[in-house]
C-alpha cells in the first residue's frame, strides 16, 4: 500500500469568507472557479440541482492529531473517536459537502451551502445522484438526531 498520494486542486473556492459563519454555511454562495483546462469537464454538470463538492481544508491546524472529540466542539455532546465526527481535524483533511447548484457560467459553479473558506482548495466535483448517494434505514447516535 502507497503511504503518499499526490492530489491536484481542480478548482478553487471564492466567497469572501475567513472565518465560520455565526448563522451557519446553509445560505452562503460560493463560486467554485474550476481550472480553466477542465472547462469541458463540466458539460452536463447544469443538468443536476445538486453536486457533491471534496474539498481540502488547508486551514485546518497541523499538529498533534485527537483522537476523540467533541462534535462541533459543543461540550454537551459526548466525546467521541475522530473518524465519528466531521472535525476538520484529521489525517487527510478531506471536506465533502453536497451543494445546491445555482448556476454554472463557463468554468465557474455558482453553488449554495458550501462549507469551506475563501481559497479552499476543490480537488474534485461529483453529480448528486438520489439513487447512489441517499440510503434509506440510516442509523445515527441520539446525540445527532437530539440536536
Amino acid at each position: 500500500m502507497a503511504n503518499e498520494l499526490t492530489l491536484k486542486a481542480i478548482g478553487i473556492v471564492r466567497n469572501g469568507i475567513k472565518q465560520r459563519p455565526e448563522q451557519g454555511w446553509e445560505k452562503i454562495v460560493s463560486n467554485i472557479v474550476v481550472n480553466s483546462s477542465l472547462t469541458e469537464a463540466l458539460d452536463g454538470l447544469e443538468e443536476f440541482s445538486h453536486i457533491v463538492v471534496l474539498f481540502w481544508m488547508h486551514q485546518a491546524a497541523a499538529g498533534e492529531l485527537p483522537m476523540k472529540v467533541q462534535p462541533k466542539g459543543e461540550g454537551e455532546l459526548p466525546l467521541v473517536g475522530l473518524f465519528a465526527s466531521r472535525s476538520p481535524h484529521r489525517p487527510n483533511p478531506v471536506g465533502v459537502t453536497t451543494v445546491r447548484l445555482l448556476e454554472r457560467q463557463g468554468n465557474i459553479l455558482k453553488v449554495e451551502g458550501l462549507d469551506a473558506f475563501d481559497g479552499t482548495p476543490v480537488i474534485d466535483i461529483k453529480p448528486y445522484i438520489s439513487g447512489f448517494d441517499s440510503v434509506a434505514n440510516v442509523k445515527v447516535p441520539q446525540w445527532v438526531t437530539n440536536r
